[in-house]
């Protein structure tokens, strides 16, 4: 068995080694040649897909409730509720729930997946877009695959190297890999049946993070890369055979060019002036599809433009179809039904890529299939599924970049005193993180309340900050684009004193009222998703290392347990036998480095970020024992010599380049480096790390197309006055305790 210790790749080398065989060898030198390494329009069948296992399809996704015990897609059913029938854990009961199992994921990287369980095999996904199967009632593997994503790929993800899961279908799983493969392997033995590039121009920054979709023979995929300029699309494909059935992009390409289809026509009138074409435009599909089997419709949950700032990519206005919207597709077909824009001309990073709902209710006296969304923006909307038509738009978190929503127009009213393109710098809630972001909410039909993982972190904009006044913008070419400075984002907040603090919370909203019933505010801003039962239990894992059950109808805590690490995944339930089980993935990263590092996820920042998928059931017999702490103090840094110039530079490079991954306030993550503390050797071997590569099959790339030898060493300068700085304070700190208390603490 694989050191736990070691990565998976790894881990995967020592098993190989461990075999001794030829065979073995060859089989890993097939699935990693590049005989695999092949176009859409070339996908030979490797193998077959199991007849006996993962026997999913598209009815018995529809018909989830006769098997309550099965989690068969990524949100429960089709209709992502993420809402479940089981009620062996309740009220009355959950304060038997303990750990049944755990599963080492194999990984010090963030962790977002919701597994597939049918027929007793938990399918799951870890960093790097390594793909498990395990016993679902006592966690031993079955068989797990590594897709051997190069490590320099992780430059190229926004934030960080995650995975959202796999889909399950007529005995085969799918996995679409952070380096935009998709591919398809026998459900029993992990053996690859077919895998195809999905990435149209692998000269720009693509990736895939999310959860692939399936229905009615079709897998769709969509991927990320917006902030890093690239063009956003879906694509689905033939289940069996790999091949393309239709792909349908999401903002216009060079309009002097024919347009891929009459939807990109119409896009293109509403860009103007620009040439964004040139810079990508955003739009990706990266988290949320939705499938609607009542009319054959799949819903496509659209991202941010890119770069950020309309004015710079489209300065002569207009709403930027089809940035930001939900858009509505002829599964058979990819034909566009309709479309509804949250944010026309999107200038905020407000993304509609948030989860996606299904359900059938009454509203207005009339009943309703309608389609629910939390986007980035703060607002709630309720749409008539089959028409578009909005019916329902409500804030649900603290907003002030618009005062409310238009509800005849459809349109958000923009506050004139947030408008930050008038010259004078604004903070705007919600920031870019957002007031919901990819942690799934769930619905609960009984009480009629969504629980949504909530957060409010302000960001200040400015005029010059986003490079309008000054004309500073330039491409770069696989790094950020998001027009907006983030070099200078520690002095912008510091001209601000009435900034509010971030924060995060779970809140129980009622999508028709707009009222919030219950609120439970958390230690921390960055959270993970909520998992909802007909028992009115509502779970969810939180950035303080505690997985913890609420009352659905009054938000009271009802049962918590430390896991000791950072949670961002969403929890599920399911039933083996005649026992419920309750599952989540712990492991913290993702864009947590955004949101101040470990003081977003400190139970991982004390305890170390060992990524595990651990599951409960009623008398489970096991507990979590508190591990030795992890985080250490700043060493003493070592004397650089350096200007206030070249710090400043190094201020300001650090933001552009490294801060997306080690923290914008060189605060560090749980599943990067704290740059404050780097030891002796990382202090020597600084230049060649970020200039020569020396860690990236660690995912730390090569910045020598970035970056200069000069640029390194203002860095370097900067990231060293920070720690002193921090130093200094952690050892005054030390300095004020009185003896007394430091004996009565050692005493005790």
């Amino acid at each position: 068995m694989a050191h736990p210790t070691l990565s998976r790749k790894q881990a995967t080398v020592v098993n190989v080694i461990a075999l001794g065989t030829i065979a073995a060898l060859a089989l890993v030198s097939v699935l990693s040649s590049t005989s695999l390494e092949r176009s859409e329009a070339e996908t030979p069948m490797l193998a077959a897909p199991s007849a006996t296992v993962g026997l999913i399809d598209t009815q018995r996704i529809v018909a989830a409730d006769e098997a309550p015990g099965d989690w068969l897609a990524y949100g429960r059913d089709y209709g992502e509720q993420r809402f479940s029938p089981l009620t062996q854990v309740n009220k009355q009961t959950i304060k038997d729930l303990e750990l049944a199992w755990s599963f080492d994921m194999y990984t010090n990287r963030g962790l977002e997946a919701s597994p597939i369980v049918v027929d007793g095999i938990m399918y799951m996904t870890g960093s790097w877009s390594v793909v498990f199967a395990v016993d679902a009632k006592t966690g031993e593997e079955i068989w797990s695959y590594d897709p051997e994503v190069p490590g320099d790929w992780a430059r190229k993800a926004c934030c960080d190297v995650v995975n959202r899961g796999v889909a399950v279908y007529e005995g085969a799983v799918y996995i679409a890999t952070l380096d935009g493969y998709l591919v398809s392997l026998n459900a029993e033995t992990g053996e690859v049946i077919w895998r195809i590039n999905t990435i149209i121009d692998r000269t720009r920054a693509y990736t895939i993070t999310g959860a692939p979709r399936v229905a009615n023979g079709r897998v769709f995929i969509g991927n990320g890369g917006g902030e890093f300029g690239v063009r956003g699309y879906v694509s689905a494909y033939d289940t069996k055979t790999g091949d393309l059935d239709w792909r349908f992009f999401t903002v216009p390409g060079d309009p002097s060019k024919p347009f891929e289809h009459p939807e990109m026509e119409t896009a293109a009138s509403t860009w103007k002036g620009g040439e964004w074409w040139k810079i990508g435009g955003g739009g990706t599909v990266w988290n949320s599809i939705v499938y609607d089997a009542d009319t054959d419709t799949v819903f496509l949950g659209v991202g941010n433009g890119s770069p950020w700032t309309r004015t710079i990519r489209s300065p002569g206005g207009g709403d930027n179809l089809f940035l930001s919207s939900i858009v509505a597709v002829n599964a058979s077909t990819g034909k566009m039904r309709w479309y509804y824009q949250t944010t026309p001309g999107d200038n905020w990073d407000y993304t509609a890529v948030q989860d996606m709902m299904l359900a059938d209710m009454e509203v207005d006296g009339k009943m309703r299939k309608v389609i629910m969304q939390a986007p980035k923006n703060g607002f709630f909307y309720v749409l008539d599924r089959q028409t578009g038509e909005l019916l329902r738009a409500n804030p649900y978190v603290t907003v002030n970049w618009a005062t409310h929503i238009d509800m005849e127009t459809g349109r958000p009213v923009e506050n004139p005193d947030k408008d930050f393109l008038t010259g004078e710098s604004k903070w705007i809630l919600p920031g870019p993180l957002g007031g919901h972001n990819w942690q799934s909410m769930s619905y609960n039909p009984n009480t009629g309340l969504v629980y949504i993982p909530a957060l409010e972190n302000p960001l200040v904009f400015d005029v010059e900050h986003d490079f309008k006044a000054t004309g500073r913008f330039k491409y770069i070419e696989g790094g950020w684009n998001t027009g907006v400075e983030f070099g200078r984002i520690m002095e912008l907040l510091g001209e601000h004193p009435d900034l509010p603090a971030g924060k995060g919370y779970i809140t129980a909203f009622d999508p028709l009222t707009g009222k919030t019933h219950w609120t439970r505010e958390h230690g921390t801003h960055w959270n993970g998703g909520t998992l909802s039962t007909a028992a009115d239990l509502v779970f969810q894992g939180n950035g303080d290392g505690y997985f913890v059950a609420y009352d659905a109808k009054n938000g009271d805590e009802l049962w918590k347990v430390n896991t000791y690490t950072s949670i961002i995944a969403p929890p599920i339930t399911y039933g083996v036998g005649d026992e419920q089980y309750v599952a989540i993935q712990v492991g913290s990263g993702g864009a947590a480095g955004l949101t101040e590092g470990d003081l977003a996820m400190p139970a991982s920042a004390k305890y170390g970020n060992f990524g595990r998928m651990l599951v409960f059931k009623l008398n489970g017999g096991l507990s979590i024992d508190e591990p030795e702490h992890w985080a250490r103090e700043i060493p003493e840094p070592p004397i650089v010599e350096a200007s206030a110039a070249q710090i400043q530079l190094g201020s300001e490079l650090y933001g552009e380049v490294c801060g997306f991954c080690h923290g914008i306030g060189v605060y560090g993550g749980p599943a990067v480096p704290d740059l404050r503390k780097m030891s002796e050797q990382t202090h020597r071997m600084f230049n060649e790390i970020v200039l020569e590569g020396v860690l990236e099959d660690r995912g730390m790339s090569n910045f020598s197309d970035r970056l200069s030898a000069s640029d390194v060493d203002s860095i370097y300068a900067y990231i060293n006055s920070r720690a002193w700085q921090d130093y200094k304070v952690q050892e005054d700190a030390k300095a004020e305790v009185k003896p007394e208390a430091q004996t009565s603490a050692l005493a005790n």
